[in-house]
């Protein structure tokens, strides 16, 4: 089966197992999910979510986090962890966003890039979610769900994963239609919490892709 025809049974089954998938960070402002997907690095969506409310009882606007002191932003995203580092990146993200974009987060993936602490995946969370263009998010869950089922390949060597987050992105772009790249992301999230585990055995008796997904033994190419 051709990566492409793959890619299309897998949206198509992920859609029916997960019809309501939806970014599991809490936000209701573009600047919001900016500030909660830097401090989701090395740190689960639910603990952001805990946090972020602290963090904007303190400091409601983007105004306000821009003035504020780095070390006093630190104090309240610590539990996120690296919390000098996201400090630091959200502080002058939002200085950034104040003085040179007027106070509007920019509807431009490469302008996007360039705010402090904005890589590829977050740039690609903003560019799906909050303005809805064609989108690839590739959170450590796409990377390892995407290399067990088939859709990307390691170039260089085909028994070892492809872990490289831009490379698994660019690989995607070529067999995901643009209009499902967002959501299908979304539901690999999903999926990879509940069914293809990274710290367990995946659940390959109760995915709905075990006749798909090359790595699972109830495969039809591993028979």
């Amino acid at each position: 089966m051709r990566k492409k025809e793959l890619a299309l049974k897998v949206i198509e089954r992920l859609k029916e197992a997960y019809p309501d998938a939806d970014c599991t960070l809490d936000y209701d402002d573009a600047w919001k999910l900016l500030v909660s997907v830097r401090l989701a690095a090395q740190c689960t969506d639910a603990r952001v979510n805990q946090i972020v409310p602290i963090l904007y009882d303190k400091y409601p606007t983007m105004e306000s986090l821009a003035k504020a002191d780095p070390d006093d932003i630190e104090q309240i995203v610590r539990p996120c962890g690296l919390g000098r580092s996201k400090a630091r990146d959200i502080s002058a993200c939002m200085r950034m966003l104040v003085t040179e974009y007027g106070g509007r987060v920019p509807e431009d993936f490469d302008e996007l890039l360039k705010l402090p602490g904005v890589g590829r995946k977050s740039a690609n969370l903003v560019m799906g979610d909050v303005f809805r263009k064609p989108a690839i998010v590739t959170d450590t869950h796409c990377i390892r769900l995407t290399n067990r089922i088939g859709l990307v390949a390691n170039e260089k060597d085909r028994k070892k994963p492809e872990k490289d987050p831009k490379k698994v992105e660019m690989q995607l772009w070529k067999i995901i239609p643009p209009e499902e790249g967002n959501d299908f992301c979304h539901r690999l999230v999903l999926h990879g919490r509940e069914v293809c585990t990274a710290r367990t055995d995946p659940y390959c008796d109760r995915c709905c892709l075990s006749d798909l997904c090359a790595s699972s033994k109830y495969s039809k190419s591993n028979r």
